[in-house]
C-alpha cells in the first residue's frame, strides 16, 4: 500500500466516520498540535534511553494521547463509534506522578523559572509548551464541537503541562543544575510584603 493517497491535494483530510474537514479547521489544528507534542515526547524518551525511569510512564502518555486524538478525530454528529480505550484516568495518573516527582525535589516551586539547564529538562519545557499550546487548540474545537471535546480530555491535557514543567525541575535537581529563577509567584510577592 503506498503512503501517499492524493486526496489531501485540495486542502482537506478525513476525520473518523468518513467526513473531510480543512486541514485548517479547529478540528485538524488540534489533532496536529497534540500529534506534535507526542512526537517531541519521543524525542524526549530517545535522550532519556530505555532503562530510564521516567520510561513506562511517558510510553502509557503517548499511547493515550494517541487515544485521545483518535477521539478528537471523530466529530459529535458522527454515527460510527469509536472503538479506541478513553483513558479517562490520565490526570488522576498525572497527579499522582506529579506527587511523587515533587516529593523528591530538594526546593519548592516559587519562582517563574528561565526554561533550559540541560538537554533534558529544556525538552521537558518544549512538551510543556508545546502541551499548553494543544490545550488552547482544543478549547477552540471545544467551542466548535462541544460534545467531541469530554471533560477527561481537557483535564488530562491540563496535568500534562504541569507534569512536564516538573519533570524539567526534577531534572535539574537530580543533576545538580541550578535553576534561573526569573521572580516569585505573584501570591508569594505580595505574602512577602505583607511579613
Amino acid at each position: 500500500m503506498k503512503i501517499y493517497t492524493r486526496k489531501g491535494d485540495t486542502g482537506k483530510t478525513g476525520v473518523f466516520g468518513g467526513k473531510r474537514e480543512y486541514k485548517d479547521s479547529a478540528r485538524i489544528e488540534c489533532i496536529g498540535t497534540l500529534d506534535e507534542v507526542n512526537s517531541t515526547i519521543g524525542l524526549l524518551r530517545s535522550k532519556l534511553g530505555n532503562e530510564h525511569e521516567w520510561q513506562a510512564n511517558l510510553h502509557r502518555v503517548q499511547k493515550d494521547m494517541m487515544d485521545m486524538m483518535s477521539h478528537l478525530a471523530r466529530p459529535s454528529d458522527s454515527k460510527k463509534e469509536n472503538p479506541n480505550p478513553k483513558p479517562i484516568d490520565g490526570a488522576t495518573f498525572c497527579e499522582e506522578w506529579l506527587d511523587t516527582l515533587e516529593a523528591n525535589i530538594s526546593s519548592p516551586s516559587d519562582y517563574f523559572i528561565l526554561p533550559g539547564g540541560n538537554e533534558i529538562s529544556a525538552l521537558c519545557h518544549v512538551c510543556r509548551t508545546q502541551m499548553r499550546r494543544g490545550e488552547r487548540t482544543l478549547v477552540t474545537l471545544m467551542k466548535e464541537d462541544p460534545a467531541c471535546v469530554e471533560e477527561y480530555i481537557l483535564a488530562y491535557i491540563n496535568r500534562l503541562s504541569d507534569l512536564f514543567f516538573t519533570m524539567a525541575r526534577s531534572e535539574m535537581d537530580k543533576t545538580g543544575v541550578a535553576e534561573e529563577k526569573w521572580q516569585l509567584f505573584l501570591y508569594k510577592r505580595k505574602k512577602k510584603k505583607t511579613t
